[in-house]
């Protein structure tokens, strides 16, 4: 029967911190959409700056692990990790070539922290059993100078140090990952079927940097389980990575993980902030009789981020396309709600954010002081900030100008604005800028403001 699940196995060890090991690899697995099964080598007590011990399953325990899994659900690919000592590495060997399913070797040598995870036995009987298996093993660069025996400074290295790894140990192909040698990109040097191949992204500068190498080898895993090709595999595996190291979970005092969530939860994030701009965009709209003679000459936008650490910048924030604009007493949105639809709105938000990270959404209305009076008396934080005492040198940078406003906000009433307001200056349109943790909190709280000014107005 045609399994609709991929199954794919790691047989590593594992890392109490969470980062590395079984941990990042089970982590991958999930947001790649296969089932993840384990056969644990080695319990570790470690965080993200230190191994402080060490505790090998015995190889039998291992081998039944793996047994128990493929008599059951079959393994559709398989890496292999922290295997720790020579007697493991053999039974995983010998398990392994039984079963033929195709294999990952990530020759995990040395922790981030620096402390050694193979043993020097174990470094003979990796290359003698396990990597001729390999449909493909994933080297760093210091692991594969020790497989090659190659010093490994350029590409060019890394290219000599791969073909020499497959044509003299036997695995069906190499990669040398690049995330060590100097460049402003990593270069991740592919050896297979003759021919070299080069995988490139932006090196990204991070401290969060633990499981790298696990979650870029458990990423390929997947992707062959899925039945993709070793190439198209290697492809997703670096877009993947990438992006777990952008935005790596910053957690402990050493190198703080990677995370191989970020694959699925930008993409939940993106959902759920376009839904809720469409909501408020909607509330907009209903009550467009009331809230149009707010709008500005410049139009409104409403604007509404990914959550922390996704939003970094405009294109992480939900806007709508072309602003908001009245016609006659109507509201009508220009374009569609999107990523990257709002810059100026958007700038509110992402400066906010770094003050609370819970205000994700802003809107822009016309300046009226009756509606700043509303909002004081509602009990909102209100704050203003003087345009004309802004630096020359910051009206000089295009896009500066609002950073600089909402930093002036937050620093005065140290606290978290609900509005900020300026009086305008030389070609700069008076505006209101309310804030709130959504979308749809914000336009509660115009429609609020709104309904008081009214009343105000009335008296």
């Amino acid at each position: 029967m045609k399994k609709f699940i991929p199954v794919a196995m790691t047989i590593a060890g594992s890392d109490s911190g969470g980062g590395a090991g079984i941990e990042a690899d089970l982590k991958t697995f999930a947001a790649l959409g296969v089932h993840g099964t384990v056969a644990i080598t080695s319990v570790t007590a470690q965080n993200t700056y230190a191994v402080t011990a060490i505790y090998d399953l015995p190889p039998e325990m291992v081998v039944k692990q793996i047994e128990t899994v493929a008599e059951d659900m079959g393994i559709d690919a398989a890496k292999t990790g922290m295997l720790s000592n020579a007697a493991i590495i053999e039974a995983v060997a010998k398990t392994v070539k039984r079963y033929g399913f195709p294999l990952v070797v990530d020759p995990v040598m040395i922790a981030k922290s620096g402390a050694p995870l193979l043993r020097p036995e174990a470094v003979e009987a990796l290359v003698k059993h396990l990597i001729p298996l390999a449909t493909i093993v994933t080297p760093n660069r210091m692991e594969a100078e020790k497989l090659s025996g190659i010093k490994i400074e350029t590409v060019e290295d890394a290219k000599r140090a791969a073909k020499k790894i497959v044509e003299e140990l036997g695995p069906q192909a190499a990669i040398v990952k690049g995330g060590h040698i100097e460049g402003d990109e990593a270069v991740d040097v592919l050896y297979y079927n003759g021919r070299f191949r080069e995988f490139r992204a932006p090196r990204v500068v991070s401290r969060c940097t633990h499981g790298t190498g696990c979650s870029f080898s458990a990423a390929i895993t997947a992707e062959l389980a899925k039945g993709q090709s070793l190439e198209d595999a290697i492809a997703t595996a670096k877009r993947f990575i990438t992006m777990a190291i952008e935005y790596g979970i910053e957690v402990g005092k050493g190198h703080c993980p990677v995370n191989p969530m970020a694959w699925l939860e930008i993409r939940a994030h993106q959902h759920e902030v376009i839904e809720n701009v469409y909501r408020a965009l909607d509330m907009l709209v209903k009550n467009s009789e009331k809230v149009s003679r707010y709008v500005p000459e410049v139009g409104m936008n409403i604007a509404m981020a990914m959550p922390y650490p996704y939003a970094k910048s405009v294109n992480d924030v939900a806007g709508v396309e072309g602003r908001v604009v009245r016609i006659g007493k109507n509201l009508v949105p220009v374009g569609r709600v999107r990523m990257g639809g709002s810059k100026h709105v958007a700038r509110v938000v992402l400066e906010a954010m770094k003050f609370n990270p819970e205000i994700r959404a802003a809107l822009n209305v016309k300046y009226e002081s009756i509606l700043v009076e509303a909002a004081k008396r509602l009990g909102y934080v209100v704050v203003f900030v003087d345009r004309r005492e802004e630096p020359e040198e910051i009206k000089r940078v295009e896009g500066a100008s609002i950073p600089w406003m909402v930093d002036q906000a937050f620093r005065r009433c140290r606290c978290t604005p609900d509005v900020i307001y300026d009086e305008g200056d030389v070609g700069k349109e008076p505006m209101i800028r309310i804030l709130g943790k959504d979308a749809v909190d914000v336009v509660n709280k115009l429609m609020k403001i709104i309904e008081e000014a009214e009343r105000l107005s009335k008296l």
